[in-house]
C-alpha cells in the first residue's frame, strides 16, 4: 500500500515506475526506427521506377487512410510522364535582310525539307498574291490532272456538207503558222492544212475546200481576259488573250518572247490557215458537229511545255493549261472555275488547299492570294519528285544558270549560284520568290517570299536575292528571330 492509500503497482508499471527516464529513451528509439524503417521502404518503391523516369505503381489496402494536407496536394499534381527533349538553340538570324525596306510589306517562310520544322516565318501562314511563283502551282495541277507525256491537239473535221471544213482548237497555243518560233518542236499549221485538205480531196474529188468555220469553243471563248489584268501585257507582249485557238502565243514576231499580241487570236488563227489551204477559202466562226476527223496535230508533251513555261515564265502557256485542267477536270474551263479546278488537282499532293484564293493560272491578277507556307511545303513534294513532280523541279530556273534566274544572284550573292531552284515573280505590286535552297551545310531547304507594296520597286530582286542568300548561309542554323 502506498502513503495515500492507493495499492503499489506491479509488473511493467511498476518497472516503468521505478526507471522512467530507461523506459522514455526506449520508446523514443522505438518510434524513430520505426518512422526510419517506413522512408527507407517508401524510398525504394520510389526508386523502382521504369527506365523512362515513371513511378512502378503501388498497391493500396482495403482500407483506406487519411490523407495530410500535403500528400493531397502532391496527388492532384501532375507529373510527366518522360522529361521533354532538348530543343536546339539555333542562332544564325536573317531579321536584318527580312527587314530590308525594299521589300516593302515582306512575308515569307523557310523549312527543312527533311525534317519539316519550320525554321523562319514572317506571316508566312498568310494568303496573299503571289505574282508568277502561282505558276507552279498551274504547273503541278496539270501534271495531276494530265500527267507528263499528255499532249494537246488541234484538229480539222469534216463540216456540213463537202467544200467546207472545221478547225477545231485544242488549248494549244503553241501552234505555229511559221518554221519556227519560241517553242521548240511546236506543230504546224502547214502541215495541219495540208493533212486536212488531202483528207478532203481523197474523199470528196473535185471539189476544192471553200469555207473554214473556226471551232474555240473548247471553252466559251468570250472568257479571255480577266478584268484585272493590265491590258499593257498584252500590248507591250507579256500576255495574249486565252482562246483555246490560236497560233505563236498570238505573238506578232512568234521568234521572241516578249511581242505584242492582236485583240483576236482566233482570227489570227483563221488567217494563217486558210493561207496554208490556199484558194482563198471563206472563213467564218462557229461549232463543229461531231464529224469524221481530217487531220490533226500535237504539241510537245506536257512535261516539256511546263519546261519552257516555268523557265520564261510564258503567261499564256500557263492561262492554257489552267483552263485544260478545268475541262478534264469536268469543271468546264471558265477563268471562275479554276478556283475549284486548281486546289482540286492539288489536293492529292498531301498539302492543305483550304487557303488558296486562284483566280488565273500565270499569276498575274492581283486576286490570288496564297500563303507563302503552301508554296514551301508544295515544294517539299517537288523536290522529292513525289508523283510525277520532278518535272516540275527539273524545269524551275537556277540562280545563276538558268531561265528568269540566270542573270540574278550577283555579286555578294553570287556564292549561292547553284543552289537556290526557284520560280520568280513579278507584277506592279510584288516582287515574288519561292522554290528550293541546297544550303552551305548540306541541309535542303524550301522557302516562298513576298515583297507587296504598290510601286515597288525593282530593287526587291536585289532584297529578295539577299535574302535568300543569308538563308543558304545559314542552313539549319537559321533562327526564327
Amino acid at each position: 500500500m502506498t502513503t495515500d492509500g492507493a495499492a503499489a503497482p506491479s509488473g511493467i508499471a511498476a518497472l516503468i515506475r521505478k526507471h522512467p527516464t530507461a523506459w522514455l529513451g526506449s520508446a523514443l528509439a522505438l518510434v524513430f526506427l520505426l518512422l526510419g524503417t517506413g522512408a527507407i521502404v517508401a524510398g525504394a518503391a520510389i526508386g523502382s521506377g521504369d527506365d523512362d523516369g515513371a513511378a512502378a505503381p503501388t498497391s493500396t489496402g482495403s482500407s483506406p487512410t487519411a490523407s495530410a494536407p500535403e500528400e493531397e496536394a502532391d496527388a492532384g499534381r501532375a507529373v510527366p510522364a518522360a522529361l521533354p527533349g532538348a530543343t536546339r538553340l539555333r542562332t544564325c538570324s536573317v531579321a536584318g535582310p527580312a527587314a530590308d525596306p525594299r521589300l516593302a510589306a515582306f512575308t515569307g517562310f523557310v523549312m527543312n525539307a527533311s525534317t519539316g520544322e519550320v525554321l523562319f516565318s514572317r506571316e508566312g501562314e498568310v494568303p496573299n498574291r503571289t505574282g508568277s511563283v502561282l505558276k507552279v502551282l498551274t504547273a503541278s495541277a496539270a501534271i495531276a490532272v494530265l500527267g507528263p507525256d499528255y499532249r494537246l491537239s488541234t484538229k480539222v473535221v469534216e463540216g456540213g456538207n463537202p467544200g467546207t471544213v472545221v478547225l477545231v482548237g485544242g488549248g494549244d497555243p503553241t501552234l505555229s503558222a511559221v518554221g519556227s518560233s519560241v517553242y521548240a518542236g511546236a506543230p504546224k499549221i502547214a502541215d495541219l492544212a495540208a493533212a486536212a485538205k488531202a483528207a478532203h480531196d481523197a474523199k470528196y474529188p473535185g471539189t476544192p475546200i471553200t469555207s473554214v468555220v473556226l471551232d474555240a469553243s473548247y471553252w466559251n471563248p468570250a472568257d479571255k481576259w480577266d478584268p484585272i489584268w493590265k491590258r499593257t501585257e498584252q500590248t507591250i507582249g507579256y500576255h495574249s488573250e486565252v482562246t483555246a485557238l490560236m497560233v505563236d502565243g498570238d505573238r506578232a514576231d512568234p521568234t521572241r518572247i516578249t511581242s505584242p499580241r492582236s485583240t483576236d487570236p482566233i482570227a489570227r488563227a483563221g488567217a494563217a490557215f486558210a493561207a496554208a489551204l490556199g484558194g482563198n477559202p471563206k472563213v467564218s466562226v462557229g461549232t463543229a458537229s461531231p464529224s469524221t476527223v481530217l487531220a490533226e496535230v500535237q504539241s510537245q508533251p506536257l512535261s516539256s511545255l511546263i519546261n519552257f513555261m516555268l523557265l520564261t515564265s510564258d503567261n499564256t502557256l500557263a492561262e492554257t493549261l489552267a483552263r485544260v485542267v478545268s475541262v478534264k477536270s469536268g469543271f468546264g474551263g471558265s477563268a471562275a472555275s479554276l478556283q475549284q479546278a486548281i486546289p482540286e488537282a492539288l489536293k492529292g499532293y498531301g498539302v492543305a488547299v483550304d487557303s488558296l484564293i486562284i483566280k488565273d493560272g500565270s499569276g498575274l491578277s492581283e486576286a490570288n492570294a496564297v500563303p507563302p507556307e503552301y508554296v514551301a511545303r508544295l515544294m517539299v513534294k517537288i523536290l522529292a519528285g513525289d508523283q510525277n513532280l520532278s518535272v516540275v523541279y527539273n524545269s524551275l530556273p537556277v540562280a545563276g544558270k538558268t531561265g528568269s534566274l540566270a542573270s540574278r544572284f550577283t555579286g555578294a550573292n553570287a556564292v549561292a549560284r547553284g543552289n537556290v531552284i526557284a520560280k520568280t515573280g513579278w507584277i506592279d505590286t510584288a516582287y515574288t520568290l519561292g522554290g528550293i535552297v541546297k544550303a552551305a551545310d548540306g541541309t535542303p531547304l524550301t522557302f516562298a517570299f513576298y515583297a507587296i507594296g504598290d510601286g515597288i520597286s525593282d530593287q526587291a530582286k536585289v532584297a529578295l536575292d539577299t535574302l535568300t542568300t543569308s538563308v543558304f548561309q545559314c542552313g539549319d542554323n537559321l533562327s526564327n528571330i
